[in-house]
Parts: C-alpha cells; structure tokens; sequence
C-alpha cells in the first residue's frame, strides 16, 4: 500500500492532494482571489497567499482522505517550473514535512504532471500518444512515449495559448481571469464574424504575440469609428478570438500527428477546460478517427492531484530527492 501527500504552488492555487494506491481520495485548491485587483498575478502577494493557506489545505485533505499523517509513504511536490517564491513555499513545507515524519520525498515537473493527469482516470491513452499542453504559460505538443520519456516536438516560440487568452481579455476590459469569461462570452457569438491573422511558423511550433497584437489594432480601429464598439459586439468578439486560438493550435496538433503517424492524442493544461477547444478537438477527432482523451475539469488547472499521480509512478520507481533540493522557476523538460 502506498499513500502519497502531494503539494502544489507553482502559481495562485494552495492544493494538497492524497493518492492511495494510484487512486486520488483527496483534492483540495484554494484559490487566490487578490490578484484580481491587479489584472494579473502578483508573485510577492501569490507566496503571502501559499502560506496562509498550505497548513488548512493540508489538513483538509487528510480529512478528506480520511488518512493520518501517519499513514503517509512519501512526500511529492512541484519542484518547478512556476513562480520562485510561491515554489519556495511548496518545497519547503514538503521538505519540513517529510524531515518531521521520516519520509522520502518526490520531486515533480509540473508539466509532466500535467500530461500525467489523463492517468488518474479512465479511459488512459495508449502509449505512445501525442499531448496538447496548454495553459497560460506554456503552449506545447508532447511526444509521450512512457511515464518520464516524453519530448518537446512543438512549442510556442513566443506567448503561450493562455497568455493570448489573458491579455486578449483586459484589451476587452474583461476582469481577471479572462480566459474563462472569453470562453463564456464566446458560447453566444459567431465564431467566423471577425476574422484575425494565423501566424505563419515553419514546423510544428507556435506564435501567438502577432495574433494579440492583431487583436490590439483591430479593437483601435473599431473604436475609433464607435467608442462603444466591445460592449456592442463582445460576443462575436470573443468567438472570433477563441476560433482563431483554437485552429491554430489544433491545425499545427494535426500536423504533429499526421508526422508520427499516432491517433491517440490528449489535451492538458488550463486551457483544456476551454469548451471551444473541447468541441473543435471532438469535431476533428471524428474526421480524423482519433482516440481523444481530455482529464476532468478539475484535473485541467494547477492541482495537486496531478503531482500525486506522477508521485505515485515515481514512488513505485524509487525516485526520490534530498532535502537539498531547491525549487526551480524553470526547468528542463
């Protein structure tokens, strides 16, 4: 039997969560509010927020999973990549934890976690599969050919998907987050009423800093011609933005597995809860005869679940680290 405690603040969000025996019993996430006061996250307040809220999370988690501290086999945490001081929280309370308790601790990448979270339900991808991780601040196609054996075949080169989503949003004076509210808005507009420029990258890497700018001339443009031109057309806005992200990304991902000659193809990341993604991706699964496998909503964000089931393949492979090891804002893959 195997019970793993594993800890995630690589950005806003405290969760704790519990794997036993490969099967997540708790996922607890506190939020953080604050940052939208600022349009964005703060990293200074982000690591204020992680320690008010890591030692409640914990508990509640243990709660949940009806498990004591002294039932646990090991530690996991997210070692990077994130936000250093919000990481430093994480690592430290997981190192101070498993020193007080005499437990092994596991070091985890936090994008390889996020792949690993089609693993914590059914039905699994086929090894190998291709992944679309996307989330506001990485944008990549992943080569997965075993648990820890995955390479980079695409990438953006420039702003990540989420990040054109955020700051498309406080063009349109939409609070933060904004990527959701542009999903919202989006279910009510015509996804073909606006059309913007489709960045022209060789390969299978991407490009989104063109297409925001784009964003940023047109509503110019408009506005110049009728001030209250967002408020009139914000729905066929927000469909005509998220339509242009979503075949981007989904164009190049058909590439990439048309390339590798592989089917099984999985989306992670917050940006994988977007609907428009969800939809187009289903759509292009059935011309394309895919087998689509997208993680539950609440594995799609930063979550510890997602650290507890890449700690529990780790657990059973022995690796593990020492208290010597540091948290890491960026990280090779």
């Amino acid at each position: 039997m195997s019970v793993i405690l594993a800890i995630e603040s690589s950005c806003d969000e405290t969760s704790v969560a519990i794997c036993t025996n490969g099967k997540i019993t708790a996922n607890v996430i506190a939020n953080q509010t604050i940052h939208q006061n600022y349009g964005g996250v703060i990293p200074e307040l982000a690591s204020r927020v992680h320690q008010q809220n890591i030692v409640p999370v914990i508990q509640q988690a243990l709660i949940d999973a009806k498990v004591s501290k002294k039932e646990i086999n090991a530690i996991a945490f997210t070692r990077g990549p994130g936000l250093l001081g919000s990481l430093l929280v994480g690592v430290s309370f997981a190192k101070s934890f498993a020193l007080a308790l005499d437990l092994p601790l596991i070091a985890v990448n936090h994008m390889h976690a996020h792949i690993l979270a089609h693993f914590i339900d059914d039905p699994k991808p086929l090894f190998p599969f291709l992944c679309l991780t996307v989330s506001g601040g990485h944008t990549q196609i992943v080569l997965v050919k075993d648990y820890f054996d995955m390479e980079i075949v695409g990438q953006s080169l420039d702003d990540a998907a989420g990040e054109a989503f955020d700051k498309t949003a406080k063009i349109l004076n939409l609070p933060y987050p904004g990527g959701p509210l542009i999903d919202l808005h989006a279910k009510q507009g015509n996804p073909l009423a606006y059309t913007f420029p489709k960045p022209q990258i060789k390969d299978l890497n991407y490009s989104f800093s063109g297409l925001k700018t784009a964003i940023l001339y047109f509503i110019r443009a408009h506005e110049k011609e009728n001030p209250n031109f967002i408020q009139e057309h914000l729905d066929d806005i927000c469909a005509s933005v998220q339509h242009s992200i979503v075949h981007i990304l989904l164009n190049k991902l058909q590439k990439a597995a048309a390339q590798y000659n592989i089917s099984e193809i999985a989306i992670a990341g917050g940006v994988s809860a977007n609907t428009g993604l969800r939809k187009a991706l289903a759509e292009r699964a059935e011309q394309l005869n895919w087998n689509v496998y997208i993680p539950a909503f609440e594995y799609c964000t930063d979550n510890a679940a997602m650290i507890a089931i890449a700690g529990h393949y780790k657990y059973i492979n022995k690796e593990f680290v020492g208290q010597d090891t540091a948290p890491a804002s960026r990280m090779d893959f």
